[in-house]
């Protein structure tokens, strides 16, 4: 028995042992579509996870079965893994260094009032 182990970040799909990376399913030959929902208006689209879909329709048709089954969205997003790239975790520190120094940009010098909701 052969067990491949394969580490890999988020929308990282690394070399498997055929050399070609590789997104689509191996039954059905569909691409991976990553799932983004918006659960009120207003707030952020969050991921909600991944499916496979012939086509941009069907992804969101399926992810609206999927993934909203009980109105937990207003909104949708597919995406296509493969026009996704992610940084690299073991990377962090080089790439965030630079906003370590500008606390400005953050609001953490004054409270906001509980009646500003989502901020």
């Amino acid at each position: 028995m052969n067990n491949l182990i394969i580490k890999q970040y988020y929308g990282d799909y690394g070399e498997i042992e055929t050399g070609a990376a590789s997104t689509t399913s191996a039954e059905t030959g569909w691409p991976l579509w990553e799932v983004f929902i918006r659960s009120k208006q207003g707030l952020d689209h969050k991921h909600a996870g991944s499916l496979h879909a012939a086509d941009a329709q069907m992804a969101i048709e399926n992810a609206r079965d999927v993934y909203t089954r009980r109105m937990e969205g207003v909104s949708i997003w597919v995406v296509e893994s493969k026009h996704i790239t992610a940084s690299n975790p073991d990377e962090a520190g080089e790439l965030y260094e630079p906003a370590i120094d500008k606390v400005y940009r953050h609001p953490t010098f004054y409270d906001l009032p509980d009646e500003v909701g989502h901020m």
